[in-house]
């Protein structure tokens, strides 16, 4: 720190010293596990990114972290660790670099359903059901489909008729069609599916239009090559975003155009004892959609607690966020999973 301080002088010593700290920094457990503290982990938190699973978790007993190789590394190879789910917003912002091919890029996305809405009540109450809140911000995904099951589940909801949503609280089966909401193989109503898409397709055009520039702009001004690299970064994460919102509005349209087709043949919806597939599964996604059916009469399973196991496996720590997670005090961000209760992201905490 001092060399650093003598040779920049204050500001540029404390700045490199702070982000090297900020993008180093992880969430382990303190020694009874009650709790989680931030920490430095030498040599371990110097491996670089790559794709693949979360491989690290923290030994209780033992007091240690401990990493799994992603793969059989060779003498003199570099070794690379996966630090999560993270998008290349979060990547750029927390810890300094743009990863080409982000198999988990995505866009945020805040909606909600208004609360001058004619079945506010109604659709809060479904929403409530299914353990998902009125108003989150959730994600547009490079991946297809670009919704989570979670999203899927929101906008079915947010789209539906005053008799769909009577279906879903009174109806037979309720509990069941709560169940699937998230499912893409069982559709409200094929009404219901083209109102979602075309929401959707809508409301990604209108992001598009917020930038600047377009793609092709920005595919310009990369091959330029007259950028620093902090702008050329800034450039690819613009272009990015906006590639993933391309994406979404064609997929919404593509999905607008199947679901149409279906209605005009008079098709038949599919029900779900047709399908061998869990209820709260996604197929399409390969996420899963956690259901929090709540009992309003009791008021004991309101104010019940959730307890954290005596000891925690590696699965367990790295899916309760120990290991820096988006939750952490500096280089972590709140993403879409922190306002919801089920997005893709909680599902495995970031390991760096």
């Amino acid at each position: 720190m001092i060399s650093y301080t003598l040779l920049w002088g204050p500001f540029l010593g404390c700045r490199w010293a702070v982000s090297s700290v900020m993008t180093r920094q992880n969430q382990i457990p303190t020694e009874d596990g009650s709790r989680v503290t931030l920490a430095l982990i030498p040599l371990w938190d110097m491996c670089n990114h790559t794709n693949g699973l979360i491989t690290t978790g923290y030994n209780l007993e033992d007091d240690r972290c401990e990493c799994v190789a992603l793969q059989e590394f060779k003498e003199g190879e570099q070794i690379y660790i996966f630090y999560g789910t993270r998008s290349n917003a979060e990547f750029v912002i927390h810890n300094g670099f743009f990863f080409e091919n982000n198999a988990h890029d995505r866009v945020k996305i805040k909606l909600g359903v208004s609360k001058s809405d004619r079945l506010y009540a109604m659709k809060a109450e479904v929403l409530a059901r299914a353990g998902i809140p009125t108003s989150s911000v959730f994600a547009l995904h490079i991946t297809e489909p670009p919704i989570s099951a979670q999203l899927l589940a929101f906008l079915r909801v947010f789209c539906m008729s005053e008799e769909e949503l009577k279906e879903h609280l009174i109806g037979d089966h309720a509990i069941d069609k709560i169940f699937t909401l998230g499912n893409n193989e069982f559709p409200v109503s094929w009404d219901n599916e083209i109102k979602l898409w075309t929401f959707l397709e809508t409301r990604a055009s209108l992001l598009l239009k917020t930038y600047r520039s377009t793609v092709e702009d920005d595919k310009q001004i990369l091959d330029n090559g007259s950028l620093s690299i902090h702008a050329a970064m800034a450039v690819k994460l613009r272009l990015v975003e906006k590639e993933i919102l391309e994406k979404a509005v064609k997929s919404a349209s593509d999905y607008c155009k199947l679901y149409t087709k279906r209605l005009e043949d008079g098709e038949p919806l599919p029900k779900y004892e047709e399908s061998n597939i869990a209820f709260l599964e996604n197929s399409a996604t390969n996420t899963k959609f956690p259901l929090v059916l709540r009992n309003f009469n009791d008021e004991k399973a309101e104010g019940s607690e959730l307890k954290r196991p005596e000891t925690l496996t590696i699965t367990e720590i790295t899916e309760n966020d120990y290991l820096d997670t988006q939750d952490s005090l500096y280089n972590g961000t709140k993403s879409e999973s922190n306002s919801a209760p089920a997005e893709d992201d909680t599902a495995t905490s970031d390991a760096k």
